[in-house]
C-alpha cells in the first residue's frame, strides 16, 4: 500500500507523455521504470532486506529482526553489491538501485532504533550538521583529484547524511525519506516541462506560464527553471503565516543559508536583472582599488574598537572580487580552492627544498624558496 506521498507521485508520473520528440521509442519503458522505482522508494522496508543487511554486517553480529518489523523473507533473488569497473560508461539497474537504497534506509532505521548504535541514537540535527559540510567538501576533493573509486565512497557518505536527517525527522514525526523523495521527484518533473511535458509539469505543481519548446537551448531551460522556481516561492510565501512572509524583493530568492561566496555571486546576478551591475569586468577594477583604499584606511588606525569597520570593509572588498569573478565567468569558490591547492603544493616544495626548518630562515630566504618552488611547479606542468 503506497503512502499518500507515493500515490501523488504515481499519479504525477502517469501524466507523463508516452513519447518524446527526442526519444519516442524509449519514453514508454523509461516512464514505466520511473513508476516502478518510485513505488519501491516509497516503501522504507522490503521483504528481502534481511539478506542485504546480513551480508553488510560482520559475521559476528546478530540482528534483532523483530525490532525492525520486517516481513518474512521473500523468494526474490538477492541483489549483490555493485562493483566499480573501468568501463567508460555503465547503465544503472533501477531494480538493483531501489533495493540497495531500501537496504540503506533499513540500516539507518536499525541504527537509530532501540538497541541500535548508542552514538547514532544520541545525535541531533545540530550535532551532525558539521559532518554534512565535511562530507560535501570531501566530495569536492575527490572530484578535483579525479579519484572515481573514492568519489563513489564519498557520495555514499554524503547520502548517509540525507538518510540520517530523514530518520531523525521521522523519529520526531516531521517527515520521512519518502517525503524527501516525493518532493525531489515532483520538483524534477515540475521544472522540466520540456522533457516530461507541460501537463505532467502542471500536475507536479508548476504554476508558471513558460514555453516548454526550448529547441535545445540551455539558456531557455535556465530561464524556465527560474520562472518556475519563482512561482513556487510566491505560492509558498502566499500560504505562509504573515509573520513568516519576507519583504518583496528579487534578492529574497537567494537563500541566506548558502556559503558566503556563493551568496555574493547570486546576489550580484539577481541585481543584474534589475540593471544594477557593472557593464563589464573592467569597470570593477577601479572599484577594487576603491575598496582596497577604504580597507587600508580603516586598518591603519590599529584601533581594536574599529575591528567591525575593518571587517565591513574587507567584506566589501571580497564582494567586489566575487562579482569580478562572476563577470569573468569564474566561480569564486572554485578559484579559491584552486589557489589553496597551489599554495599547498608550493609550500610543500619549499619544505622539501630547504635544508633547515622554514622557521629558521629569513624573509628573503623564504621568498627565494617560494619563487623557486613556483617556477619548478610551473615547469612541471608544461
Amino acid at each position: 500500500m503506497l503512502s499518500p506521498a507515493g500515490q501523488r507521485l504515481r499519479q504525477t508520473f502517469r501524466k507523463l507523455p508516452k513519447a518524446s520528440p527526442n526519444s519516442p521509442a524509449k519514453m514508454v519503458p523509461r516512464m514505466r521504470i520511473i513508476d516502478e522505482l518510485s513505488i519501491r522508494l516509497q516503501n522504507t522496508l522490503i521483504c528481502n532486506v534481511r539478506r542485504g543487511i546480513a551480508s553488510a554486517l560482520p559475521p559476528c553480529c546478530k540482528v534483532d529482526w523483530m525490532c525492525m518489523n520486517i516481513p518474512p523473507e521473500s523468494t526474490s533473488k538477492q541483489v549483490s553489491t555493485p562493483q566499480l569497473a573501468s568501463e567508460p560508461a555503465r547503465a544503472t539497474d533501477p531494480e538493483q538501485a531501489a533495493a540497495l537504497f531500501q537496504q540503506s534506509v533499513a540500516i539507518m532505521a536499525r541504527l537509530r532504533a532501540p538497541g541500535g548504535c548508542p552514538w547514532d541514537r544520541e545525535q541531533s540535527f545540530d550535532s551532525i550538521r558539521k559532518y554534512t559540510l565535511e562530507e560535501t567538501y570531501e566530495v569536492f576533493d575527490a572530484i578535483e583529484r579525479r579519484d572515481w573509486p573514492h568519489l563513489a565512497e564519498e557520495l555514499g557518505d554524503l547520502l548517509l547524511q540525507v538518510l540520517f536527517y530523514a530518520e531523525m525527522a521521522a523519529n520526531d514525526g516531521h517527515f520521512t525519506i519518502a517525503d524527501v523523495l516525493d518532493h525531489l521527484n515532483r520538483k524534477l518533473v515540475r521544472r522540466h516541462p520540456h522533457v516530461f511535458g507541460e501537463e505532467a509539469s502542471r500536475e507536479a505543481g508548476n504554476q508558471a506560464d513558460v514555453d516548454a519548446d526550448v529547441e535545445g537551448s540551455s539558456s531557455a531551460v535556465l530561464r524556465n527553471w527560474e520562472e518556475i522556481k519563482a512561482a513556487e516561492k510566491a505560492l509558498h510565501a502566499a500560504g505562509a503565516p504573515t509573520a513568516q512572509k519576507l519583504p518583496e524583493s528579487r534578492l529574497d530568492l537567494v537563500q541566506r543559508a548558502m556559503p558566503a561566496l556563493a551568496e555574493a555571486a547570486k546576489l550580484g546576478a539577481k541585481a543584474r536583472k534589475s540593471g544594477f551591475d557593472w557593464p563589464n569586468w573592467r569597470d570593477l577594477l577601479p572599484k577594487l582599488a576603491e575598496e582596497t583604499a577604504e580597507l587600508e584606511a580603516e586598518a591603519a588606525s590599529n584601533d581594536p574598537a574599529r575591528k567591525p569597520a575593518v571587517e565591513a570593509e574587507l567584506g566589501d572588498l571580497l564582494f567586489t572580487v566575487v562579482n569580478l569573478g562572476r563577470h569573468l565567468g569564474v566561480d569564486a569558490e572554485m578559484a579559491l580552492r584552486g589557489c589553496n591547492l597551489r599554495f599547498r603544493e608550493r609550500f610543500r616544495a619549499m619544505e622539501r627544498a630547504s635544508a633547515r626548518p622554514l622557521e629558521e630562515l629569513s624573509l628573503d630566504e623564504l621568498e627565494a624558496l617560494w619563487v623557486a618552488a613556483k617556477r619548478k611547479l610551473a615547469e612541471a606542468q608544461l
